[in-house]
């Protein structure tokens, strides 16, 4: 009767610490709590033992390279804390990821700097003179060519 509180165990001796599936996956993400949606979700019937640990390794790396990134684009802009700017530079900057995350709109994030080259202004001085003139030899060298033929 004194053994009712082992509820099953042998012995009756110190309960054994748990140890979470995430530990021994060695990720920071939740393994358990993915398994948990992925169940909750309905995405199939059943879920295999590998799905959640799998997803939540997959999720893990796409946050460390995003924060990676985000972390240099802060660091570029000579601040310690990471703002969704930062983010957006980050995502955009980078072609697989800006892949990925094309149609995301990124709250607070703005626009990628970029000027189109037709309006910028126009170079003035010596420079511009230069490059009229092989312009206007070269239509002179086509007109007999022309005419000759």
């Amino acid at each position: 009767m004194d053994k009712k509180g082992a509820a099953g165990r042998k012995g009756g001796g110190p309960k054994k610490k748990s140890v979470t599936r995430s530990v021994r996956a060695g990720l920071q993400f939740p393994v358990g709590r993915i398994g948990r949606y992925l169940k909750k979700g309905r995405y199939a019937q059943r879920v295999g033992s590998g799905a959640p640990v799998y997803l939540a390794a997959v999720l893990e790396y796409l946050a460390a390279e995003v924060l990676e990134l985000a972390g240099n684009a802060a660091r570029d802009n000579k601040k310690n804390r990471i703002i969704p700017r930062h983010l957006l530079l980050a995502v955009r900057n980078d072609e697989e990821l800006g892949k990925l995350l094309q149609g995301v709109t990124i709250a607070h994030g703005g626009v990628l700097p970029n000027i189109n080259p037709v309006l910028l202004p126009k170079k003035t001085g010596g420079s511009e003179k230069a490059a009229k003139e092989p312009k206007s030899s070269s239509k002179g060298a086509k007109s007999p060519k022309k005419t000759a033929a």
